[in-house]
């Protein structure tokens, strides 16, 4: 296991997988690396459920924090073809939170899952000692919808892969938020608004559901751990086949490759939710970069699904090498070393 960050795919499957509880025809869609969702098979419909650590980062502000904790979860639904609909949240507090924050965070949960059309079904809160930020508990979100919507991640030879809006948004987002004394003094306070602008990219629920409804989509995943490069690696896994992506061919936002360039990540390997990686149809893909487009979502066709024997590759304009899951995520490691950078020089 990583010192920090989601566990690796080799342990889920080891450790995780075999060990699922009771068996139960009516899920048809289990926990497995690279899925973000659950199904239930309820006849004419189905329930979809996703469940994600409840994250309030303070260097964010509240509302800020509230608004990407809600979104995080609800773009895991959204990637089935299926609208998220209902929250159940778990929120262990640390006890130093005050009722004012506690107020903020509330308006804007709320705010957000109307916005989404999403309703809170049942929670816990407390404070409890031992509870710390960012991981200020937990929370599910449940879609329900036709069968027929649903998009069970399954690729095929010669589908078309699709990313939105590039690497490393959620690393953006978060290190320009967090960390804008860094970002000043290496680019100057114009370039810091850029890079915080990004934050509000950190969803792919309009993602999502802008790419299912225009048809032939046979899997959709959000580059969460592990980027880009790692999420590729699992839908060629899920789908068991092999993939080429061309590096030069995928979107990368100039503030973006700048701030990954001051805190020394690799765009490709570090956390981007708010990025859709989709595979779709030949004959549909121009349709959905249409309808991406539609709602100023950015977005370009990288590369296509490959059979399996050809591997899953990478082409950087020079050479092809072969993708590797990268394990471990270096945006954990960077913000743990840039908060400890900036609470020594308060």
């Amino acid at each position: 296991m990583p010192r920090l960050g989601k566990i690796d795919p080799a342990f889920f499957n080891e450790t995780i997988y075999p060990r699922l509880g009771a068996n139960d025809s009516s899920v048809i869609v289990k926990p497995q690396n690279g899925v973000d969702f659950g199904v239930i098979d309820l006849g004419d419909n189905v329930l979809v459920a996703s469940t994600d650590p409840f994250f309030i980062a303070p260097g964010l502000g509240w509302e800020r924090a509230a608004w990407f904790a809600v979104h995080i979860l609800a773009s895991d639904v959204a990637v089935s073809g299926i609208r998220p609909g209902y929250l159940a949240i778990d929120l262990n507090l640390p006890p130093e939170m005050s009722e004012e924050t506690l107020k903020t965070i509330w308006t804007t949960v709320d705010r957000e899952c109307k916005k989404l059309g999403i309703t809170v079904l049942t929670g816990h809160t407390a404070r409890y000692a031992g509870c710390n930020y960012p991981m200020v508990g937990g929370a599910t979100i449940f879609g329900i919808g036709p069968k027929e919507k649903l998009i069970i991640p399954k690729a095929r030879v010669g589908d078309k892969i699709i990313i939105t809006k590039g690497p490393a948004v959620e690393t953006t987002g978060l290190m320009a938020t967090q960390f804008p004394e860094f970002l000043e003094q290496a680019y100057g306070k114009g370039f810091v608004k850029k890079a915080q602008d990004v934050f509000y990219q950190m969803s792919v629920v309009k993602d999502a559901m802008a790419a299912a409804g225009a048809g032939g989509v046979t899997s959709m995943h959000d580059a969460t751990e592990c980027g880009v490069f790692g999420s590729l690696y699992e839908v060629a896994q899920v789908s068991n086949l092999g993939m080429c992506v061309v590096l030069g061919d995928m979107i990368i936002q100039d503030a973006i490759r700048k701030t990954c360039e001051c805190f020394s990540i690799d765009p490709y390997k570090a956390i981007s939710e708010g990025t859709l990686i989709a595979t779709v149809r030949p004959d549909k893909a121009g349709a959905v970069i249409r309808a991406l487009e539609k709602e100023n979502i950015p977005a370009s066709i990288v590369g296509e699904m490959l059979p399996k024997n050809r591997g899953a590759m990478i082409s950087d304009g020079k050479k092809k090498y072969r993708l590797e899951h990268p394990k471990t995520d270096p945006f954990w490691v960077r913000f743990e070393e840039y908060l400890k950078k900036q609470n020594e020089s308060h």
